[in-house]
């Protein structure tokens, strides 16, 4: 569980909670009454997601579990992992060849990693192979965005409706006005009709917002991670050498990131379960 997401939407619901309590005389709760409104709450939430619904086709709304588990899930990909897998076939590659890679890829779990390594055991040329990965990636970095407008429309659409519903309380509070009133009765009705832009705000800020921002980099570090693999895969058809391999692999990662290596150019510290790859194959075909 990715649990700074979840701490920081408590933490903005608090904090409004407690702008909107403290008053002159300290604490009151009774003014959360003050901004509660039912047809408010259904024209901004009902807005927003009906004009959502006709702005995407249902395939979209079928996506939003996958990139939730995305954005509150927590990254259970290690990248060293990664760079040992593709050194380790880079090595069984130099000493069996290439088509020997085929038996690995097979028992990998992780989908992608086995579809380019199976591609990289084809007879074709590395020039023709990176311009189908490049491909592949400007693809795949084109439904990412697409995925994104989703969330991006609807911080838009919140303010909108959130205004929209505003204006239709100010034109009932308009409509009823009268002298009788007062201006105690105005005030009241005002606030009313105010109370919808505050949702609409709070909709966008709140919510769509982060969930945005974390889709985003949750997709960007997807991304790098499979430019890793494509990167790895290049140098093996290439025939580099592993040690070469392994620090252009790194390159793609922090510092923080890279694992240390003990003499024998094994990691320093103990391997995290991330994802399941067997690698005892590996290890005994170069035995």
């Amino acid at each position: 569980m990715e649990f700074s997401i979840i701490i920081g939407y408590i933490a903005v619901v608090l904090a409004m909670i407690f702008g909107i309590v403290l008053g002159q005389d300290g604490i009151d709760f009774a003014l959360m009454s003050n901004f509660i409104n039912g047809p408010s709450i259904f024209i901004v939430l009902g807005g927003v997601s009906f004009a959502l619904l006709a702005s995407f086709p249902l395939s979209t709304f079928k996506q939003i579990p996958k990139q939730m588990r995305m954005i509150f899930g927590k990254d259970k990909k290690d990248p060293n992992e990664y760079i040992e897998i593709i050194t380790e076939l880079s090595k069984v590659a130099r000493k069996k060849g290439l088509l020997s890679l085929e038996e690995k890829a097979n028992g990998f779990e992780d989908e992608f990693l086995k579809e380019i390594v199976l591609l990289i055991v084809d007879a074709v040329e590395p020039d023709k192979l990176r311009s189908w990965f490049d491909q592949k990636l400007h693809y795949l970095e084109r439904r990412n965005a697409e995925e994104r407008k989703f969330y991006e429309l609807g911080a838009t659409l919140g303010p909108a409706f959130g205004m929209l519903g505003t204006l239709i309380g100010l034109v009932n509070m308009l409509k009823a006005m009268s002298l009788d009133g007062g201006a105690e009765t105005l005030g009241a009705n005002m606030s009313v009709a105010l109370i919808t832009t505050f949702y609409g705000s709070m909709l966008a800020n709140c919510f769509f917002t982060p969930l945005n921002n974390k889709l985003e980099i949750a997709q960007e570090r997807e991304l790098l991670y499979k430019e890793m693999i494509i990167e790895g895969a290049i140098s093996i058809k290439q025939g580099e050498s592993p040690k070469n391999i392994r620090e252009k692999l790194q390159n793609f990662l922090a510092e923080h990131e890279i694992a240390t290596l003990d003499a024998d150019g094994e990691r320093g510290r103990e391997k995290p379960k991330k994802f399941k790859i067997d690698k005892r194959d590996l290890k005994e075909s170069q035995v």
